[in-house]
Order: structure tokens, then C-alpha cells, then sequence
């Protein structure tokens, strides 16, 4: 009798603890809860109606962004670690291509974040709604 409660005290142990450990992982990229750290720069205004990676007109007062990996469509939450204002984006465009940059705003999120005139600022992108399944 004994030895059948030790067993059972070590299976429902087991099985918590891979359960625990399956919880608390990391969400991969592109799914909700994607985090990661780094400065974001906002396009130039001469980009206006140029054509982003997605096919679609670049438009500098919609709430958009350039990501190297992101798939397109995914709802991002930019927060200026600075100033601590927060603006949700989509995924439209590749980029920023310069080391230690993560994301590249349109004007009118960089306008909401409130860094036109520093022109690059430290940020926390996260996802919030991964990007539709095609």
C-alpha cells in the first residue's frame, strides 16, 4: 500500500511539474506574448505612398511598422521605455536593416509614442494579436 502511494504522490508530481514547465516557457515569435527589447526608428516622409514589402501603399499617418521576421498583419504593442506611452501597430513592411534596431513606425506612431525629435528611442514591441492564418 505503501509503495502505491509513493508512486502516485511521484506521478501527479511529474505530472505538475512538466505541466508547470510547459506554462512558463517563452512564446514564440510571432505568437501572442512575443516580447523583445531594442530601439525603434520611424520612416521618412519622402516613403509616402511607396509601395511596402506587403504590396500596400506606405500611408505615414496610419498606425503601421517594418519588422525583419513578423509576419504581416501582426498586432504589435510599441512602448516607449522612456516616456512609457504605448501605440498597437500592424505589421506591414521588412526592416528596420540597422543593428540594435527592432522596429521601424510610421510618423503617426512615432507622433504617439512622442519621439519625432529624438528620431530613435528604446522600445519593448509585443505582441498582441498574431497575424491571421492565410
Amino acid at each position: 500500500m505503501r509503495l502505491q502511494h509513493i508512486c502516485g504522490t511521484f506521478l501527479i508530481a511529474s505530472t505538475l511539474f512538466t505541466a508547470g514547465a510547459c506554462t512558463s516557457s517563452k512564446p514564440a515569435v510571432g505568437q501572442r506574448g512575443y516580447t523583445e527589447t531594442g530601439k525603434a526608428s520611424y520612416y521618412s516622409n519622402k516613403l509616402h505612398g511607396r509601395k511596402m514589402a506587403n504590396g500596400e501603399a506606405y500611408n505615414r499617418r496610419k498606425l503601421t511598422a517594418a519588422h525583419r521576421t513578423l509576419p504581416f498583419g501582426t498586432k504589435v504593442k510599441v512602448t516607449n521605455l522612456q516616456s512609457n506611452k504605448s501605440v498597437k501597430v500592424s505589421i506591414t513592411d521588412r526592416g528596420p536593416f540597422v543593428k540594435g534596431r527592432v522596429i521601424d513606425l510610421s510618423e503617426a506612431a512615432a507622433k504617439r509614442l512622442d519621439y519625432i525629435g529624438a528620431g530613435i528611442v528604446p522600445v519593448e514591441v509585443k505582441v498582441v494579436k498574431p497575424a491571421p492564418v492565410r
